[in-house]
């Protein structure tokens, strides 16, 4: 029983700093990623689907992305999409590539987007942090029925807090690796 707490503590624990990468892709540095699109949708035949549906998004060099598209009609629906997000990049088409110059980013830039990780870095260890609270409190409830021992509950705490460091590690890790990434001139 105590083992299929900690086991679902570490999954969801572990689906928190997953979350947080995903989250921290989207956050443009210094350099051009094919991830940065990944979170753009535009129509398609009346439907919403993310722009990597439509269009191959390559990495022309460390400043430039090219976004192709796999029909000529979506060339302008693409344009529109980039320019309406809200990563202040403008595309240039030419014919049927698109090409999204990355602007370098100013300090103060890059100043504000490690405030922004930071904030993110801590919403993970707080959604972790509240993995172990339940995973306590479930523990906790066996307890309270005489389904474990004293004993039991003083290992579970220590195993729980255990994944608990582990997972909050890998936060810090994450972040301190993004925070550098950003720096980087």
């Amino acid at each position: 029983m105590l083992d299929e707490i900690e086991k679902d503590a570490s999954v969801r624990m572990g689906k928190s700093v997953v979350a947080l990468q995903a989250e921290l892709k989207k956050l443009r540095t210094g350099r051009a990623h094919t991830s940065l699109l990944d979170h753009l949708v535009v129509e398609y035949y009346g439907a919403d689907v993310p722009i990597g549906q439509v269009a191959n998004v390559a990495v022309e060099d460390s400043r430039t992305l090219t976004v192709t598209p796999w029909e000529k009609p979506m060339v302008p629906v693409i344009e529109k999409a980039i320019m309406a997000s809200d990563m202040g990049l403008m595309p240039n088409s030419a014919g049927m590539v698109i090409r999204i110059p990355l602007p370098p980013m100013t300090e103060e830039r890059r100043k504000d987007m490690t405030r922004v990780v930071r904030n993110e870095a801590e919403a993970a260890r707080v959604a972790v942090r509240n993995i172990r609270r339940d995973a306590l409190n479930d523990a906790k409830e066996m307890l309270k029925e005489k389904m474990i021992t004293q004993d039991d509950m003083h290992r579970a705490e220590e195993d729980i807090q255990k994944i608990t460091d582990e997972h909050v590690a890998k936060i810090d890790a994450i972040l301190v690796a993004k925070e550098t990434e950003l720096m980087e001139v």
